[in-house]
């Protein structure tokens, strides 16, 4: 087999051996992304529907955020405070985030009226937590992150080469080309639903893509080297990158070690930015200022939900909101005085576009709106790849795979080529396999004709 690239633009057949091949691999798995995807869109309505009776209690009459910890830390035998969360109304229970000695994290639910423990769980076996490292990990921690950052790789050759396959060469009309003709039957009417519901849904599916990977195992390190070598990380990042215990996730961005856990060596965890961990004031101290910096917290009108941690011998203050540009921090002190102040407009540059793309990508930059979208989206990619699935199922012999054959000689044309080289740069995964894939063909090649 033999490569050539004098010509402009790839061999048609060669494409659709490639957009065949990258789909077998990708549409199980972006049928897969759009189901869990159009799950956690719905992440605030769905937390609120699960928390509902935590949030419709008797009015806190003298509620006392200190009592609420000790409570919540008798609930968790040797258990560390890791978090306090903002109750959002009068009626809501105080969640309380505690530390199990093996790191686990546990949110707490006490009411605050009687300072009594409603509820435990752990926080890794929350409905939203469990959709968010199904949707990104599989469940299989940085393993699952790399196969997900594979899958996204050879997507964006799928979309490459489904654009370079759907674009009209002598079509004449739109019908076809930008909507389906659906009054056609069997094979015309499954290739126009998959070709024309590919082609709107491209775009937003390469912004999901692209969104997604800073949160990678690979390529989210390779970029924070990036960052770090430029100069141009001077915030701590506020997205995981890979799997990140969810204890670190509440008390390791964006503030240092969590209050009464021991410091180990190895404690910094990948992916997470944290600062050198300040002396720790007394427990008792640290309780006791509890009550005043959450007064203060009260005040500050920081979107929900608000994370309240101890930081050496001071208190942060953050939101956590999922549109990220309304995110904010704050340092307080134990008296209630606000020291310092961080906005989104403050971070990084590279910070501030991931944080709207992701922002996005959850649904939740602008709203309702966004949500219906990125909904809508998701109904289109399943349309995509089930009409895929019944094209393949109705082209192929029975007992073979029915794969475009190889050709002799592969015309990649000078755009082909150069595309392929640039995606290989820009994403790792992809680069080493396509790197496999061309030693591979040159091995088989010299074995003999294939």
């Amino acid at each position: 087999m033999t490569m050539h690239i004098a010509t402009l633009w790839p061999d048609r057949r060669m494409l659709w051996r490639w957009h065949f091949f990258a789909g077998l691999f990708c549409l199980p798995f972006v049928a897969f992304l759009s189901l869990t995807g159009a799950v956690y869109l719905f992440k605030p309505q769905i937390d609120d529907w699960i928390d509902w009776r935590y949030d419709h209690l008797p009015i806190a009459l003298s509620p006392s955020p200190a009592q609420d910890v000790q409570a919540a830390l008798s609930a968790v035998p040797q258990g560390a405070f890791l978090a306090y969360e903002l109750p959002r109304t009068l009626q809501s229970a105080a969640r309380v985030l505690v530390s199990k000695p093996d790191g686990e994290a546990v949110r707490v639910y006490v009411d605050r009226n009687t300072h009594t423990v409603l509820k435990t769980v752990l926080e890794e076996s929350r409905f939203e937590r469990l959709v968010f490292r199904l949707h990104g990990q599989l469940l299989l921690g940085n393993v699952g992150s790399v196969i997900m950052e594979m899958v996204a790789s050879w997507t964006i050759v799928l979309i490459v080469t489904g654009v370079l396959l759907w674009w009209p060469h002598h079509q004449r009309g739109l019908a076809g080309v930008v909507y389906p003709r659906l009054g056609t039957k069997g094979r015309t009417r499954w290739r126009d639903l998959h070709a024309v519901t590919g082609i709107w849904t491209s775009v937003f599916l390469v912004l999901f893509l692209v969104s997604g990977l800073p949160w990678s195992f690979v390529w989210g390190h390779a970029l924070q080297s990036v960052e770090s070598t430029v100069g141009r990380l001077i915030s701590v990042k506020d997205w995981e990158i890979g799997a990140v215990p969810a204890a670190t996730v509440i008390a390791g961005h964006p503030v240092g070690q969590p209050h009464s856990l021991p410091v180990k060596e190895n404690m910094d965890m990948p992916g997470m930015d944290m600062p050198a961990a300040s002396p720790s004031f007394p427990e008792g101290d640290l309780l006791s200022s509890l009550n005043t910096v959450v007064q203060t917290a009260s005040t500050l009108s920081l979107p929900a939900p608000v994370i309240i941690t101890p930081s050496g011998s001071l208190w942060t203050v953050r939101s956590d909101t999922q549109n990220r540009p309304l995110r904010e921090s704050v340092t307080v002190t134990p008296d209630g005085h606000v020291m310092t102040q961080e906005t989104f407009a403050q971070k990084g540059f590279m910070d501030r576009i991931i944080g709207y793309g992701v922002a996005a990508h959850e649904g939740q930059l602008f709203g309702k709106m966004n949500q219906a979208i990125n909904l809508l989206v998701a109904m289109g990619l399943l349309m995509m790849s089930s009409a895929a699935t019944v094209l393949w199922l109705k082209r192929k012999p029975v007992g073979s795979l029915g794969a475009p054959p190889a050709l002799h000689s592969q015309k990649y044309g000078i755009v082909g080529m150069t595309t392929l080289v640039i995606l290989g740069l820009l994403l790792p995964e992809l680069g080493v396999a396509l790197l496999v894939l061309v030693l591979a063909n040159r091995m088989f090649a010299r074995l003999g004709p294939t």
